[in-house]
């Protein structure tokens, strides 16, 4: 998991134009019909980009529309007027829509107040938006968080962002992706693990990460570490990796595994560049050539890529943070010879805005098909990027679809 999820933070501000959000949704019932969250995810991605390359609402009619939907990544661009009632909007106002001949668009609200126009009382555009003010609200929830030995109560992050608790948590995780104990958990993590590189023992780095006791600490450790925080200390060497590469109608697989359970399967043409990118992954880990029994591990996961709708039955060890990890599990929740679009399983896991975050995701799964990534698709039906090749995602998909 990464450091206190500095993407979190970094992901305040785009999330709030059309980027990012979290919860925890496990779909019921196959894949379940396109939504209009769904594509309205679609439609504020792509305008997020515009927005991020300076082009959006640059005229008369790109700005009108935004006013129509009332898009709050409209806000900041530029403000309206309307001439039958003097004042003046931003984008998102909820008011009710005036006609399009008594709308005047202006860059600033400096620009309107010179037009003669006040400022709306409703949306109150000369005060940060409603999607800043939550941004900073939830910044300040952060630093509480991180200020504190132990997770604070919910009461008490939410008194401090001035709203009641079951709003605070939704704003949260809206606009982090993790809920506030998730976070909290992830920014222990992460001084934990600095802690441990700091520290001449274990033992003081313990406190200094704000355990109360070595009990706690250690009952803790593996869900932190992946490992004993000895072995941490020492960059992981000492954890052992059994791989082993097996051959199946889509190529080579390489399989590896800890004690855990498969932490990859990756799929290729050339043995020595799957081992590369494990050791990437692992750097540090030692890396063992499977036994016997370890090959049958492997035939079982080549016969599973063979037949991915017979299910798979070995216990995985996936590491990633924690939106990752939420992503991970609502693939494993789309059937065999099902697909769903990234703006779905963004709306699966309770973040519609979040469908950049899980197509980045599923590009870092280290586990083909048993995390099967291969059935998202694009909105509209195609096939988008595949890690180990578009030809491979075609293949599985066509051989779930036959079954």
């Amino acid at each position: 998991m990464r450091g206190c999820e500095g993407a979190v933070l970094d992901a305040f501000v785009t999330r709030a134009y059309g980027r990012g959000s979290g919860g925890d949704l496990k779909a019921r019932g196959g894949v379940r019909a396109r939504t209009g969250s769904a594509k309205m995810a679609d439609m504020m991605t792509e305008r997020s980009e515009s927005v991020m390359s300076g082009w959006a609402f640059r005229d008369g009619a790109e700005r009108w529309a935004a006013v129509v939907r009332r898009d709050p990544v409209a806000d900041g661009h530029f403000v309206y007027s309307v001439s039958t009632t003097g004042v003046y909007c931003r984008p998102s106002c909820p008011s009710r829509s005036a006609k399009r001949e008594h709308v005047a668009f202006h860059d600033t609200e400096a620009d309107a107040e010179r037009a003669g126009f006040r400022p709306c009382l409703r949306c109150r555009p000369r005060e940060p938006g409603l999607a800043e003010r939550r941004a900073t609200a939830v910044a300040r929830a952060c630093r509480l968080i991180e200020r504190t030995a132990t997770m604070p109560h919910l009461a008490t992050l939410a008194r401090a962002a001035g709203m009641s608790r079951f709003h605070f948590h939704r704003v949260f995780r809206a606009a982090t992706g993790v809920t506030p104990r998730a976070y909290a958990a992830a920014h222990r993590a992460a001084r934990v693990r600095k802690e441990l590189t700091r520290r001449p023992s274990v033992t003081e780095a313990i406190y200094e990460s704000g355990f109360s006791s070595s009990g706690r600490f250690y009952a803790a450790a593996s869900d932190l570490l992946g490992m004993t925080p000895t072995r941490f200390r020492a960059g992981g060497r000492g954890a052992v990796i059994r791989v082993a590469i097996g051959r199946g109608s889509l190529g080579l697989v390489l399989v590896a595994a800890t004690d855990a359970g498969v932490c990859a399967i990756l799929l290729g043409d050339d043995g020595e560049a799957l081992r590369e990118d494990l050791r990437r992954r692992f750097p540090e880990a030692e890396v063992t050539i499977g036994d016997a029994a370890f090959e049958r591990t492997v035939r079982h996961v080549v016969a599973f890529i063979e037949t991915p709708m017979d299910g798979f039955d070995l216990p995985l060890d996936i590491r990633g943070t924690a939106f990752q990890q939420r992503v991970w599990r609502a693939l494993r929740d789309i059937p065999a010879g099902a697909t769903a679009s990234y703006a779905e399983v963004a709306q699966r896991i309770g973040a519609p805005r979040s469908v950049r975050a899980v197509a980045g995701a599923c590009a870092a799964n280290p586990i083909a098909v048993a995390v099967p990534c291969h059935r998202v698709v694009r909105s509209d039906g195609g096939l988008s990027g595949y890690r180990w090749g578009v030809e491979r995602k075609r293949a599985l998909l066509a051989r779930e679809r036959t079954r």
